[in-house]
């Protein structure tokens, strides 16, 4: 129990006399759930939510209904679900805001980071779109299909569809390998080139694809796959 640790160890104490660098990763998340449940300290509760969705990368990528699965966790409640989903989303939003701003490869680690945030953490694999303005500002990044990329149908038409409704001038395409491994696959490969093509057909240029695995996320540009 945080009451039974000296003073100076206590999250909310540490953290304000050294720095939140000075946190594990426990003990920073025990500061936004406040409180465990009885017979369990926050810190505790802290160490197996970061357990079950394997860190920060898959906390962060989590959605509404992998957090309810978490309801399995004695002490994560219904509120502290919903306080964390809003972390979530102030954090997604606050890398979108620049992005938005001005062109994305201005400053193309932060479009990783934002892609990453999405798709890191995700249990099953998600195929993304990334949809960009004529100055290659960002519009959205839209959940088109799940699934495997080998064995869900990624249709072009789906795509198409929504660049034009959202009058896009480009593409990022983005996908996670719930593996870890980031490696591009010759799947991946086949259906970035098959979306290019199809995009060209309305004048969507395909800018890039981007591979989220844990801690890495690939290029499809940088390794001159396009």
């Amino acid at each position: 129990m945080l009451k039974d640790l000296p003073v100076e160890e206590r999250p909310r104490e540490k953290l304000l006399a050294r720095g939140s660098q000075a946190l594990a990763d426990a003990e920073l998340l025990a500061l936004l759930l406040r409180t465990g449940a009885r017979g369990v300290g926050v810190l505790e509760l802290a160490r197996r939510v970061l357990d079950e969705c394997r860190g920060f990368a898959g906390l962060l990528g989590a959605g509404a209904p992998q957090l309810a699965a978490l309801k399995r966790v004695k002490g994560l409640g219904p509120a502290k679900r919903a306080e964390l989903l809003a972390v979530m989303e102030i954090a997604r939003r606050a890398l979108a805001q620049p992005l938005a701003e001005a062109p994305v490869f201005d400053a193309p680690a932060r479009l990783k980071d934002y892609v990453a945030l999405h798709l890191g953490g995700l249990a099953r694999e998600v195929f993304a779109v990334v949809f960009l303005d004529n100055q290659h500002r960002l519009l959205a990044l839209e959940h088109l299909f799940q699934g495997t990329v080998n064995q869900t149908s990624v249709h072009p038409r789906e795509i198409v569809r929504r660049a034009l409704e959202l009058n896009a001038a480009a593409v990022v395409l983005a996908h996670n390998h719930p593996s870890g491994l980031a490696e591009p696959s010759r799947a991946d490969e086949f259906v970035t080139q098959s979306l290019k093509a199809a995009l060209q057909l309305v004048d969507v240029r395909v800018l890039d694809h981007l591979v989220v695995g844990r801690g890495q996320v690939v290029s499809f540009a940088e390794r001159g796959l396009l």
